[in-house]
């Protein structure tokens, strides 16, 4: 059974943002067919909830804020980053730019920096602040699933971090394309892919033991 030990456990929260989430969001028509049969904000909420109560540090990681001039000058903007552009996704200082009001920062979250392309590992702070407080395991979560998910959870595993994917934690503009990232793509480098009830009960049966460990260690004798 998979183990998530709080003090070693990260959960990415990857682009939780109201055009992805919210009805009414520029790129939820992308989503929302899978989304709604997944019952992914219900499991999102569940999988934050969890993660929480047990103590898992909880990671913010952002799509860059789409604003005036972006990719203008770059000699070699992917197709996606052009797309963003012309939607205006997830506009700066626009409510389609802000996190989903289910999922906002609380006291003690951390906020990487914005990730340009899909991977919210290059040119961010994500491994420097994953690094330096101890965390091993990162449980990834959010939008697309075969994109910026895949992308951050593989470039993960390269960087040694164990990778888990949470099936019904994500979505994508299509069935093939999710089936794709979950049942191809992703055994080649994911530690672990679970449902959101298994890793719940991972995660509070983790932090049970934790517990226990913590306990019999403070009981013992000087």
């Amino acid at each position: 059974m998979a183990t998530y030990e709080p003090a070693i456990t990260a959960l990415l929260c990857i682009d939780f943002y109201n055009d992805f989430l919210s009805v009414g969001g520029k790129l939820w028509p992308w989503v929302k067919e899978g989304a709604e049969e997944a019952n992914l904000l219900e499991n999102l909420r569940t999988i934050v909830r969890a993660a929480r109560e047990a103590g898992i540090a909880i990671y913010h990681v952002p799509h860059h804020r789409w604003e005036p001039g972006d990719y203008v000058d770059w000699k070699y903007p992917s197709p996606y980053q052009l797309g963003a552009a012309e939607r205006q996704a997830f506009a700066k200082n626009s409510w389609g730019g802000t996190f989903h009001k289910d999922f906002q920062v609380e006291v003690g979250d951390i906020v990487a920096t914005e990730h340009w392309a899909s991977s919210g590992f290059p040119n961010t702070d994500l491994e420097h602040q994953l690094k330096r407080y101890g965390k091993e395991k990162i449980i990834c979560t959010g939008l697309l699933a075969n994109t910026c998910v895949e992308a951050t959870a593989r470039i993960g595993m390269e960087l040694g971090f164990h990778v888990t994917l949470v099936r019904d934690g994500t979505a994508a503009r299509s069935h093939e394309a999710l089936h794709a990232m979950l049942d191809i793509d992703g055994p080649t480098f994911a530690h672990e892919i679970l449902t959101t009830a298994e890793l719940v009960s991972a995660i509070r049966a983790s932090a049970s033991a934790s517990e226990v460990s913590a306990g019999q260690a403070s009981s013992k004798p000087l």
